[in-house]
């Protein structure tokens, strides 16, 4: 990396911690708590298969339920069942073992599954426009000159750790942030980190060709961001107008085909692999795309997907566009969103805020005495071409297959909702199943993420956000006969409970990974309990709304693809006047989900409003008596 910089965090020092956490004078600020964040805990079978019961019961026939609650308790009755939460508690409490789901998990979700990282793992975040409008290359600049002072705190544990009432969370999963990559291998993907004082380089993509460009001068001086702008522009004059073959395409494959790929990519030449490692160890890849998108749709669109081929998916990615609009597409099997946004965050807070040090002005000579990018090229024989056509056919086709809407609702927002002294997230999810009866009648099987970063290792848990309150209330909202007094209160109602279950799943007390882990600790040859083979166990686990919210007043969009063929992806955003949901599917009428939304969180505002209206005249008619 270059020369020391003084390092200042990006939040302000707080010494105050709960009791029970003690810093580790031999880490960095960003880890010192590390060691002593809490483990995370095994529920009592009692507790698991209570909230289980609760949260099937909407999903289900009377018949259906009855059935369930028999398999449960004969799950609970039995010696299995107190067999296997006694090995999960063992492996718990095992030395060395710092979170009993972690490794389970990530092989499951992420290193272990075998789909296409686009449209299924990977996760984008369109930025706010610089008001300013700069060039492309100016843009892609400045947001690497803002990269560089978090990279320096993250590689140096100066990043103060983030903290939910005062306590610490997790911050293991920043090591990822910079410098690493994920390889595709069989039976499951592993994932490297790069040492940045040897490679502090960025790579750039621009017509599907690669380029390598240092990111400090021979005497370790960082780069400013008016010779990083020379350089990218270089880069944008070198790559020229033709196209190369999209090498970057097979990233997009399917993991195994990917790694047969990439096993044929270096066997095509020695120089492949120096040439796939200058990628891999790169700090970020750049992608300068030439395509200029105008609305939120295709702004989203681009991020998410892009072409398929001016792209290298087993990184994260920044995402310029030729009218200096930019967004962000995050590698997901080491970390989930929160880092990520953070990141984010930083670099276009700090650029709004004029706190960059983007260096001296750029004059006629600045960059002259650069050496150029160097375009960092395959070779490629008949068989590794064949992988990259078949590559770009399966994400044509994949990426084909599917739509995207972005509703920017702005009925309200955070300001409004709170003035009703109410749960904003709560909100949004309710007005999301109500959306959700409107299109089918009935409630959906909805997966909401918490995180669980105050344990170490956390990641997540479910949020099964669809509830019996939330039935009710919903049927209420489409039965005309009912009052919106009754519909205020029954609204009330789901909102507790939905933050009930969310301060469950935060806590490390939800139903999902849990079951996950009992199912985990049987043998082979043991027979697998009839809780899971119950039919409401798929149905309920089988996730129709895969939602997620990150609010960032420097977003104007991000998003993510769907869980199940027959579900949407459901990303949101609450900004203080606006609500913004991001719908992706396979085309299963996602406009008409889009429409149901936008009336759904409009009667939800009258049905409030009036209600009010309605106790405030009973307040006064009582008044005059």
């Amino acid at each position: 990396m270059s020369k020391p910089r003084t390092l200042k965090t990006s939040a302000p020092r707080k010494s105050e911690v709960p009791p029970g956490y003690v810093a580790d004078p031999s880490k960095g600020p960003m880890l010192r708590y590390e060691a002593s964040l809490p483990k995370l805990p095994v529920p009592t079978l009692s507790s698991t298969a209570a909230k289980y019961l609760e949260t099937v019961e909407p999903h289900v026939t009377k018949e259906q339920f009855a059935k369930t609650q028999a398999a449960v308790q004969k799950f609970l009755d039995s010696e299995q069942s107190k067999v296997l939460q006694e090995r999960l508690q063992q492996r718990a409490a095992q030395p060395g073992v710092a979170n009993w789901l972690a490794e389970w998990w990530n092989e499951a979700a992420y290193m272990g599954y075998r789909d296409p990282v686009v449209v299924y793992v990977s996760y984008f975040y369109v930025h706010v426009d610089d008001k300013t409008r700069p060039s492309q290359a100016k843009r892609a600049a400045q947001l690497l000159k803002a990269v560089l002072p978090f990279r320096a705190l993250v590689e140096s544990e100066q990043l103060e750790p983030e903290k939910v009432r005062g306590a610490p969370l997790a911050m293991k999963s920043y090591e990822w942030l910079f410098h690493s990559s994920r390889y595709p291998t069989k039976p499951s993907d592993t994932a490297k980190k790069f040492d940045p004082a040897t490679h502090n380089h960025v790579v750039f993509v621009r017509k599907n060709k690669f380029f390598k460009v240092p990111l400090a001068d021979k005497s370790g001086r960082e780069l400013s961001a008016a010779e990083l702008e020379a350089q990218i522009e270089k880069v944008i004059e070198l790559a020229g107008n033709e196209k190369a073959i999209p090498v970057g395409a097979l990233t997009s494959e399917n993991r195994d085909i990917w790694t047969d790929a990439r096993a044929a990519l270096l066997a095509a030449s020695p120089s492949n692999a120096a040439t796939l490692e200058e990628i891999e160890s790169a700090m970020i890849v750049v992608c300068l795309d030439d395509t200029a998108p105008v609305t939120r749709e295709q702004a989203s669109w681009q991020c998410w997907v892009g072409d398929g081929k001016n792209r290298f998916y087993d990184k994260h990615q920044l995402i310029v566009f030729e009218n200096g609009k930019s967004g962000f597409l995050g590698e997901h099997s080491c970390m989930d969103g929160t880092p990520t946004l953070r990141l984010n965050e930083f670099i276009l807070a700090s650029l709004a805020a004029g706190k960059v040090d983007l260096g001296p002005a750029r004059t006629a000579s600045t960059g002259a005495d650069l050496p150029p990018p160097q375009e960092l090229t395959f070779t490629l024989d008949a068989k590794t071409k064949g992988y990259v056509a078949d590559a770009e056919g399966h994400f044509d086709a994949l990426v084909g297959q599917h739509d995207m809407e972005v509703l920017h609702y702005e009925g309200y927002g955070k300001e409004y909702i709170k003035a009703h002294k109410a749960s904003p997230d709560a909100w949004a999810q309710l007005v999301k199943q109500l959306a959700f009866h409107k299109m089918f009648n009935r409630p959906g099987v909805c997966y909401e993420s918490a995180q669980t970063r105050k344990y170490q290792l956390g990641r997540t848990e479910v949020i099964r956000s669809a509830s019996k309150e939330s039935k009710a209330w919903a049927e209420a909202m489409l039965d005309p006969a009912q009052t919106d007094e009754h519909r205020a209160a029954l609204f009330r109602k789901a909102v507790s409970r939905h933050l009930q279950y969310a301060a469950w799943a935060a806590d490390g007390q939800g139903v999902d990974r849990h079951l996950f882990g009992l199912k985990k600790c049987l043998k082979e040859g043991e027979p697998v309990p009839e809780i899971y083979t119950d039919e409401s166990f798929s149905k309920t686990s089988h996730w129709e709304l895969s939602t997620s919210q990150l609010s960032s007043p420097f977003f104007d969009g991000w998003g993510y693809g769907e869980v199940v063929p027959d579900g949407y992806g459901l990303s949101y955003s609450i900004g203080d006047h606006y609500i913004r949901w991001t719908i992706t599917s396979l085309k299963r009428n996602t406009a008409a989900l889009k429409h149901y939304l936008a009336e759904a969180a409009t009667e939800t505002r009258f049905m409030m409003e009036k209600a009010a209206a309605e106790a405030k005249k009973k307040e006064a008619d009582k008044a005059k008596l």
